[in-house]
């Protein structure tokens, strides 16, 4: 360790990049166990592949499109470009840790958050637009998104926006792109008449521990600090996603007369979700408000896909979208000054987080879309009828999850 450095904050750090990554498994398994069997695969390839081609985008470009020296507050210059002087310097005067430590927690982070709009467009999708739409939206999405959030010099932290570890970076982005994809690519064959049920709840329930688990170190770890802050974001992350269980299953036992282990599955990610921007800025009576708040809304989120006939398949929008706008509002309500560098709840907060809501969300549905039309030409989005009939996993992977593998003559 270099003189000045603190090795308790390097080492939170550290551990939290490994949290962080232990959640894009734990991603692929809460899908993975909601589609059907044959498609199980294909669903887990979503987030596995997107550990590997996002990690090398965000190494070679993304970090620094992300976190280098801004340009007019827009997006980051090319100085940091295969991690060019990113070594074991300080972050900055305020983070003692390795500016390396910093790009592998980022990274993870822009790992899990393509992967979230998966779930709009499972059982569908061909693996050559998807890998060709994860590549193009962390870069065109996710990074300028990033920049003008968390970076000091990006627009909307100049504005006085706040977002403690992705409300509007990581969910809403994701949730909004997610609507868009599944309006894009239009419903899966016979939906809503031929039911999709899961095929493996026990997965999606293995995967939703893992994404409690992981999202530890998602919020208390963007503390940066080994300190109080990050104490007071862990202890919030863990009531909201309690609150948000409890509401959602409650909520649907009152409305269906049962509480699902799927319900309160879906319930503690939307407490998880609506409390990660304003994890290091409300108190934890807040957070538990906020989670509770969180699982009732987002259960309304989802009954909106049967309202308005589009076919979101693994709810991303509904509860990350939705989930993300929650929290983010919310957070320019609740914050407290006392808790986190003066930034104190209000109408004037209110206002800034409404705007960087509605410029998030804007710029991820424009671009989702001319970037969708643009695979659209080159390769196709969907897979063709025959194939999402037999199954994506033996079609395009020629691996079954639970039996012989499919043919691969309806390849991607």
């Amino acid at each position: 360790m270099l003189d000045g450095m603190n090795s308790g904050d390097t080492a939170w750090l550290l551990v939290s990049a490994g949290l962080v990554m232990l959640m894009t498994p734990g991603l692929a398994l809460f899908y993975g166990g909601m589609v059907q069997g044959k498609n199980v695969l294909s669903t887990l390839m979503h987030s596995f592949f997107a550990l590997g081609i996002v990690s090398v985008q965000f190494a070679i470009i993304g970090y620094s499109l992300s976190f280098g020296p801004s340009w007019h507050g827009v997006i980051g210059g090319l100085d940091f470009a295969w991690l060019d002087g990113v070594g074991d310097q300080a972050y900055d005067s305020t983070h003692q840790f390795p500016m390396l430590a910093h790009f592998i927690y980022q990274c993870m982070f822009a790992v899990i958050t393509p992967a979230l709009i998966s779930g709009a467009f499972a059982e569908r999708m061909k693996f050559s637009a998807y890998a060709l739409f994860t590549l193009g939206w962390t870069t065109l999405v996710y990074d300028p998104i990033a920049h003008w959030v968390w970076q000091s010099d990006g627009w909307l932290a100049q504005l006085g926006s706040i977002d403690f570890a992705g409300g509007t970076v990581v969910h809403l982005s994701s949730g909004v792109s997610a609507l868009i994809c599944a309006l894009m690519l239009g419903k899966r064959r016979g939906y809503p008449t031929v039911r999709h049920p899961p095929h493996d709840l026990t997965l999606t329930l293995i995967g939703a521990g893992l994404l409690w688990f992981g999202w530890f170190g998602f919020n208390a770890g963007s503390a940066l600090h080994a300190d109080g802050l990050a104490s007071l974001a862990m202890v919030n992350t863990h009531l909201a996603a309690a609150a948000g269980a409890l509401t959602w299953a409650l909520t649907e036992a009152l409305r269906a007369r049962k509480a699902t282990m799927l319900g309160v599955a879906s319930g503690l990610v939307a407490g998880l979700v609506a409390i990660t921007p304003a994890a290091g800025y409300v108190s934890p009576m807040a957070a538990l408000g906020l989670g509770a708040a969180a699982g009732v809304i987002c259960y309304g989120g989802v009954l909106l896909k049967a309202r308005l006939g589009y076919d979101d398949a693994l709810d991303a929008f509904g509860v990350h979208g939705i989930g993300g706008a929650t929290g983010a509002l919310a957070t320019g309500l609740l914050a407290r000054a006392a808790l986190n560098n003066g930034h104190g709840g209000g109408a004037e907060l209110l206002g800034k987080q409404a705007i960087a809501v509605a410029a998030s969300g804007a710029w991820a549905a424009v671009v989702t879309f001319v970037l969708l039309k643009g695979i659209d030409l080159a390769v196709g989005l969907r897979v063709d009828p025959e194939t999402e009939h037999d199954g994506l996993d033996g079609a395009l992977h020629g691996e079954s999850a639970y039996g012989s593998p499919g043919s691969v003559a309806h390849g991607s």
